[in-house]
Parts: C-alpha cells; sequence; structure tokens
C-alpha cells in the first residue's frame, strides 16, 4: 500500500506518516517498505490509482508491505490507528485465502484437464487405423 493512502486510512497526514516512519526507520527494512521505480509509479498514474504524478509531492512514493502496515501502528498513535491495523490485517488475511483457494483450483483444474486428456487418447482414432 502506498503511504499516501495509508495516511488517509490511519487518519493522519501524509507528512505526519512520513515523519513517524522517518524517526523509526530501523523498524522499516526493505522487505517492509520499498520506494516504488519510476515506472511504477506511471502505471498508478495509467490506471487512475492517482490522478497525476504531482500528487506524491514531488518524490517517488513509499509502498508498505503487510509487515510494513503492522510495523506502523507500533509508530503511529490513536484509537484510529488500532482500528485501521487490524481492518486491514483482515484484509491482508482474506486476500490470502482467496489466493490459496484459486491455486488450489487452478491445480485441481489441471489434474481433470490431465485426465480428459488421457481418456481422450485411449478413444481418439489413430491416424494409421485409416490409412492416413
Amino acid at each position: 500500500m502506498i503511504r499516501i493512502h495509508l495516511a488517509e486510512l490511519y487518519g493522519v497526514e501524509t507528512r505526519a506518516l512520513n515523519q513517524a516512519v522517518k524517526r523509526n526507520i530501523f523498524r522499516f527494512p526493505s522487505d517492509f517498505m520499498f520506494q516504488i521505480s519510476e515506472q511504477e509509479a506511471d502505471l498508478l498514474v495509467s490506471q487512475n490509482v492517482i490522478p497525476h504524478r504531482k500528487f506524491y509531492g514531488g518524490s517517488l512514493p513509499f509502498a508498505f508491505t503487510e509487515q510494513g502496515v503492522a510495523m506502523l501502528s507500533t509508530v503511529l498513535r490513536g484509537d484510529r490507528a488500532i482500528q485501521m491495523n487490524i481492518a486491514i490485517m483482515r484484509a491482508f488475511v482474506k486476500l490470502r485465502e482467496i489466493l490459496s483457494t484459486h491455486k488450489e483450483i487452478a491445480f485441481k483444474l489441471k489434474q481433470l484437464e490431465t485426465k480428459v486428456e488421457n481418456t481422450m487418447k485411449k478413444y481418439r482414432p489413430s491416424s494409421k487405423r485409416y490409412g492416413n
């Protein structure tokens, strides 16, 4: 999630979120928070996630992983921060459940396709039988 959206969810100004992160930067290793690339920023604009690159305030934004979002709750104070952290964590859990379900369905579908293909091979007329 991008810092701008997280600040909005947590009910704080983006600069307040930035300051809290900077004061506690040791809590945000690269697998918790990273700066998006120029290409990723352009992609966000093209997909209407943000209205324009200026929306970032002149610099490329930082994105937070699930662990980074959880760590934000330790540097942002207040009831809203606690409630938003709980809601975001639940969303990540639901996302993992959905992805897991899709992987299972894809695997079962592949097994079924293989089974059907093998069955069809048994009953498919061979071109050698018909003199081709």
